[in-house]
């Protein structure tokens, strides 16, 4: 009797066991939020600095995952601990209503220029893919959407999860497929590992990868993330417990977000080096189909298109934490939805270049990375809030390191661009 009843308590709750839950079990909000790092502004930055530079900027993809990889340990750790999202524990301290308001502002700017490039990446895939029209390609980027968002706002966690991170396998296979064709050779790819540029421009690309990299948006995300896949602590299983399985998701995430984005840079470097017209989407897909055939640039269009559906679910779902969090209003995220899918629309419908709207992109993602790390740090550093799971010392220090790297090199970037130095 006892044991009957002891196989049907396991089956009714998988993760606990006799050896404790299991680790599976714990792992998916960082697959989630890692998606952000695949997303087509990433995929436009890599892919020129790879074309231009060959393999110079290898060091600056392997060290903006490496940053990243501590950014979103302390944003899920963040979300974990207190149970509030980094949004919502930002609007509690923020006592003036102004301040919240202008909080907001910039943040779901920052959200909406990510849609924007998300949204414009999905419209060139079903270009590329089915040769429709930007603007219906807008349409069905932002409808499929608002359909994997309904997952997450009837509490479906796990199959959000699912369908993020199946989509998540599309964009690895999609985008790595070329190097297995045309493999890099490995001693110049560790030429790339020295910190090096040469001249401003390459300056400007290795900013611009570091700011399609760490973004605000994920940061808010994943705190929510994290606060969402676990209300409750389910019997024999601890913060603390979360928290360390939280570092395996983390790491898991931001290996295969890396991996991904080497690879791009990497098949630049290889195949495209030189090769004009590679600075945009489109042309990337034309020039890859020239070196490495019709099947490998099919993979890479396809792998776009994953890219657009699961990042501009993530931001979405990001900018709706943003807009409760902070203003205290939540409103049916399928609307929140739809309203901000209007710019990406209207840039496409106005014929804007595609290329041109990623950058734009990219330079407001810079803006909002102050606005998202400072209070990230300062608030898991906190003991009044986050008791025995605040950051140890070194793990501040290094957060200010890094936080200021990230702000330098953003500053740079919009420095860059503003001047036309690059």
């Amino acid at each position: 009797m006892l044991d009957k009843a002891a196989t049907a308590d396991a089956a009714a709750n998988p993760v606990i066991t006799r050896k404790g839950p299991r680790l599976p079990w714990l792992l998916g909000p960082a697959l989630v939020a890692g998606v952000a790092y695949l997303d087509p502004g990433n995929v436009a930055s890599n892919m020129t600095a790879g074309a231009r530079f060959g393999y110079l900027l290898v060091w600056v993809v392997i060290a903006g995952n490496t940053m990243a990889w501590l950014v979103q340990y302390l944003s899920a750790k963040l979300g974990l601990a207190t149970g509030r999202s980094l949004p919502e524990l930002v609007g509690i301290r923020l006592k003036s209503n102004t301040g919240r308001r202008l909080y907001w502002l910039q943040a779901e700017l920052v959200a909406m220029a990510t849609d924007v490039a998300e949204v414009i990446g999905g419209a060139v895939a079903l270009w590329l893919l089915f040769d429709l029209p930007l603007l219906l390609g807008g349409l069905i980027t932002g409808a499929v959407s608002m359909t994997v968002l309904t997952l997450q706002g009837s509490g479906r966690h796990r199959g959000f999860e699912y369908v993020i991170v199946s989509m998540m396998v599309i964009i690895a296979v999609g985008f790595t497929a070329g190097v297995f064709i045309a493999p890099p050779d490995p001693g110049a790819v560790a030429t790339g590992l020295l910190p090096r540029f040469e001249g401003s421009e390459s300056v400007l690309l290795a900013a611009s990868i570091l700011g399609a990299t760490v973004m605000p948006h994920a940061i808010y995300a994943h705190s929510a993330l994290t606060r969402d896949r676990f209300p409750e602590r389910p019997q024999g299983i601890t913060t603390t417990t979360l928290i360390r399985a939280t570092r395996w998701d983390v790491t898991i995430a931001l290996v295969v977000a890396g991996t991904v984005n080497l690879a791009i840079l990497l098949l630049a470097a290889t195949s495209l080096q030189g090769v004009d017209g590679t600075d945009t989407l489109d042309g990337a897909h034309a020039a890859i189909e020239t070196a490495l055939g019709g099947g490998i640039a099919f993979l890479f269009a396809i792998g776009l298109l994953a890219s657009g559906l699961a990042s501009t679910s993530v931001g979405a779902y990001a900018g709706a934490e943003i807009m409760q969090g902070l203003l205290r209003i939540r409103i049916p995220m399928l609307l929140r939805r739809l309203i901000t899918l209007l710019p990406a629309l209207a840039i496409l419908a106005a014929g804007i270049d595609p290329t041109w709207a990623l950058v734009l992109s990219q330079v407001v993602l810079s803006f909002g990375i102050p606005f998202a790390l400072v209070p990230l740090l300062w608030l898991t550093s906190r003991a009044d809030l986050m008791g025995e799971h605040r950051n140890r010392w070194w793990t501040t220090v290094l957060g200010a390191v890094v936080v200021g790297l990230l702000i330098t090199l953003n500053v740079a970037l919009l420095f860059l661009t503003f001047t036309g130095a690059g």
